[in-house]
């Protein structure tokens, strides 16, 4: 659909809760969300949130001041979606890091102004003759989004095929902070992880998660809340899950972040990844004719 028929079809304008396509940077078609309890911005590459500003907040969500947005290209920052595995590719290396889910288009499949003054947008997908290749399974996802004073995330993998489908995932979120190295993150202690950085090696957290160097860890067999602690915007995220037994937590500090290219001139202060997954001993295996569903919801807290 072009922006003109998207409109015609999925906007919404009713007592305050508004809902449009617009055309963004680039080659981005965006959804632009205003309600009475918060704002957001969406594109529809990826199904990709880069917005989102509770009523009276700073927006919540990191996106890169140097992000591209192109075609077929991963956007650094927002909510992007890591599906059907997570990390590299555990046969093919020349197949995307994360799978084709956040560079592929999703098509809208409807919107709703809800009662309590929040709006919901549903996404789909399914292969595309470029991606088939890669994931030859019979799937499609749904993936629908609530924004409100809450942001509710809900991606849902349905297994249409005769055999079992295994899957990795994640909604690999940068959230947005005053200043990363005075954060904690509450929730993991005495958590196992994988220290990507110390070659996957197997580690226990002990208090809260602090950022003083390069971070990329998978906490194993997680499922209590998340908080982090910004002191210096004086608020904190609660980030509460379902669907999803590991955590990834990343920040990639300043030597890494100078060889990315596209984070942005001392990015890496302003922003930390707390991702709700399903990876390292976290995949999931479907059923045939049986689904997967992963929520996340996000609320800011004053402190």
């Amino acid at each position: 659909m072009n922006i003109n028929q998207l409109n015609n079809q999925f906007s919404l304008e009713i007592g305050g809760n508004e809902l449009c396509f617009i055309e963004g940077k680039g080659d981005a078609l965006l959804v632009e969300i205003h309600n009475q309890q918060a704002s957001a911005l969406i594109s529809l590459q990826g199904a990709h949130v880069l917005s989102w500003i509770p009523k009276g907040e700073e927006d919540v969500i990191w996106l890169s001041e140097d992000a591209k947005f192109v075609s077929g290209k991963s956007v650094r920052g927002g909510i992007p979606i890591c599906w059907p595995w997570f990390g590299a590719h555990e046969v093919n290396a020349d197949f995307p890091a994360h799978g084709f889910a956040r560079t592929t288009d999703w098509e809208v499949i409807s919107t709703e102004a809800l009662e309590g003054g929040s709006t919901r947008i549903s996404f789909t997908t399914t292969p595309q003759a470029d991606t088939e290749k890669m994931w030859p399974a019979d799937t499609s996802v749904q993936y629908q989004l609530t924004v409100g004073n809450k942001l509710e995330l809900e991606l849902i993998t349905h297994n249409n095929g005769t055999q079992p489908v295994t899957i990795g995932q994640a909604l690999h979120t940068y959230f947005k902070v005053g200043d990363v190295s005075n954060t904690k993150l509450h929730g993991l202690d005495d958590t196992d992880y994988l220290d990507k950085p110390d070659d996957f090696k197997r580690k226990i957290q002990h208090g809260p998660v602090t950022i003083d160097a390069e971070v990329d860890r998978i906490y194993l067999d997680t499922v209590s809340d998340c908080v982090i602690e910004d002191d210096s915007l004086k608020r904190n995220i609660v980030i509460i899950k379902c669907g999803s037994h590991s955590t990834v937590v990343w920040n990639p500090w300043e030597e890494v972040a100078d060889k990315m290219g596209d984070l942005g001139k001392n990015g890496y202060k302003k922003m930390l990844c707390v991702e709700s997954c399903n990876a390292a001993e976290d995949i999931v295996t479907i059923e045939p004719g049986k689904a997967h569903q992963l929520w996340v919801q996000y609320e800011v807290q004053h402190t």
